[in-house]
């Protein structure tokens, strides 16, 4: 069986407080865009995991497939072993949810392949398990995320119509190095209420991570100025960084990059 995981975009991104867990209550709207990778998964006398397409660092453990398999198992023994490969197109540490839409995918499709019967919302509990984006790409529409970023909700945002131009600048950015550079702040603003008028989000919808991030590698900032330039009603990075995509009522003349960047661009329905 074959799935195409897909990116997602922050519509805003409030960091309110740090919890006594570690994890950080955020405020945002992660909405589904199509850029996709391909996962296959198939049943297989001995379990196997690989990739093609943009390289996956770090080891078979700590890949969110191969503990997506293993969590199923515990629960599940009658599950069998299966051979899944991953052509990866999703840019890496670039605040897409790349990695997090795997691991959903991949439970999705173990639960059809083996016929478990989760619902929904056990499907989100095993993702949350597994990472804090990884609920959103259970539903996989528009929605509301708060807590850690497993707490959703939906919301009535609609960009179908729109080009979307997602630009990766190659900058890998870790989310420890990106909390680095946010003081959490309690909001007065409601983020949902900013959401219903999108003529307002150049000046009011804005990820927090944008300030310290964009300091610290003023390339990324650059792209987000460009596609302003280039006529977007709306530009932001997505995320903790570094994609920065822009939205287009039209597409834009050509929007020149360096050739090392990674660029998309897709009406979006």
């Amino acid at each position: 069986m074959i799935v195409f995981p897909n990116a997602k975009i922050n519509l805003g991104l409030h960091v309110l407080r740090k919890r006594t867990d570690g994890y950080h209550d955020i405020d945002t709207c992660m909405y589904p865009i199509p850029l996709r990778e391909a996962l296959e998964i198939i049943p297989s006398h001995s379990f196997s995991f690989t990739h093609s397409g943009i390289p996956i660092p770090g080891t078979l453990d700590h890949n969110l497939i191969v503990k997506a398999f293993q969590l199923l198992l515990a629960d599940f023994p009658k599950l069998t072993a299966v051979a899944a490969h991953l052509h990866k197109n999703i840019p890496i540490g670039a605040g897409l949810g790349g990695g997090s839409a795997d691991a959903a995918f991949a439970l999705k499709l173990l639960n059809e392949l083996f016929s478990l019967g989760l619902s929904q919302k056990q499907l989100e509990d095993y993702a949350s398990k597994l990472g804090s984006d990884c609920p959103f790409f259970v539903q996989n529409k528009a929605q509301m995320a708060t807590g850690r970023g497993e707490k959703l909700e939906p919301i009535s945002v609609d960009l179908a119509g729109n080009w979307i131009y997602l630009i990766h600048p190659g900058i890998h950015v870790g989310t420890k190095e990106a909390y680095a550079g946010i003081k959490p702040t309690e909001r007065d603003l409601d983020l949902k209420a900013i959401l219903t008028a999108p003529s307002s989000w150049k000046s009011e919808l804005v990820n927090d991570f944008e300030k310290g991030i964009f300091s610290n590698y003023p390339e990324i900032a650059a792209i987000k100025t460009k596609l302003y330039n280039a006529g977007a009603w709306y530009a932001a990075m997505s995320g903790s960084g570094s994609a920065v995509f822009g939205l287009f009522k039209d597409p834009p003349e050509e929007i020149k990059f360096p050739e090392h960047y990674f660029l998309f661009s897709e009406k979006l329905t």
